[in-house]
């Protein structure tokens, strides 16, 4: 009977799962009820079937959806991988579907440079009077006073390359099986990720612009606001491969759930260094700085 069941192969066929079902009822319920906060906020009327959904709580409940499957799922991976599945080729596999998850992660911040340069490279001119009515024919648009790139944002950038050395120190440490220092080197790295956050949290208190007010404020923000969240999701990544890391979880042999976390993370930091270089240093060249910022 054993031998009927032996495994003469290096994929693993995994057992039936809720979780792709259930994640995709999430995402539904999630963008339903993100269409009617925004209604919401927005002070119009949004229903479904006779409901009122002009409210935040359907998109509370996608989320809690969302998040609720994405710790099923993964811990379901953990387990198979702790259990022997994750052979040669299994591993392979999830390494290339994490590369293809960041090539389109690429892509999408590719489109919000594509709006950035878009408004920026061609500010509009006398023939192109919409275009213009939102520049006023130069960039950044006439009225708009920018952040200075040499305070914060050059604060930022420091605390991000940092953080790039304390995973690539975290990562070596665990190939050596050096439990202590994997631990440091990930905890200065959350802890650098979360202080990233802070600064840009007040940076965005303190901006002298708004979102809705200017071209560029849309863009700047829609920009940096995607790489802001895309922090956070990369430090809460990080911090779950602490907790595993104090747990002793991972070994120098299979610990592909931080070789993802920290590519994820490089991915993060190369992203920030264009957008620094872009739109904090070249579009701010000639502008007016906001006194104090």
């Amino acid at each position: 009977m054993a031998e009927a069941h032996a495994k003469h192969h290096d994929y693993h066929i995994i057992d039936p799962s809720p979780w792709p079902a259930l994640a995709s009822l999430g995402a539904l319920v999630m963008a339903i009820g993100g269409i009617g906060w925004m209604q919401a906020i927005k002070g119009n009327e949004f229903g479904l079937l006779g409901l009122p959904l002009n409210n935040p709580w359907l998109f509370l409940i996608g989320l809690a959806i969302v998040l609720y499957t994405m710790f099923g799922w993964w811990s379901d991976t953990i387990k198979e991988g702790r259990q022997g599945h994750h052979t040669r080729v299994v591993s392979l596999h999830l390494r290339y579907g994490m590369i293809m998850f960041i090539a389109s992660e690429v892509m999408f911040f590719v489109a919000w440079f594509w709006a950035f340069f878009d408004a920026s490279l061609y500010p509009g001119d006398a023939e192109q009077v919409l275009r213009t009515e939102f520049t006023g024919g130069q960039w950044p648009p006439q009225g708009v006073e920018v952040l200075d790139p040499w305070h914060l944002p050059l604060y930022n950038t420091v605390i991000l390359l940092l953080s790039g050395t304390t995973v690539t120190w975290a990562h070596h440490a665990l190939l050596h099986n050096d439990r202590k220092g994997l631990v440091a080197g990930l905890t200065l790295t959350v802890g650098l990720g979360v202080l990233f956050s802070f600064v840009q949290a007040y940076e965005y208190m303190h901006a002298p612009f708004s979102f809705s007010e200017s071209i560029y404020g849309a863009t700047f923000y829609m920009a940096t606001g995607f790489h802001g969240f895309h922090v956070l999701v990369g430090t809460i990544f990080l911090l779950v491969c602490l907790i595993r890391a104090m747990n002793g979880g991972m070994s120098p042999q299979k610990h592909f759930g931080f070789e993802a976390a920290a590519w994820y993370w490089h991915f993060v930091d190369v992203v920030w260094l264009f957008l620094f270089a872009t739109i904090y240093v070249w579009a701010s060249a000639g502008a007016t700085i906001a006194a104090g910022h």
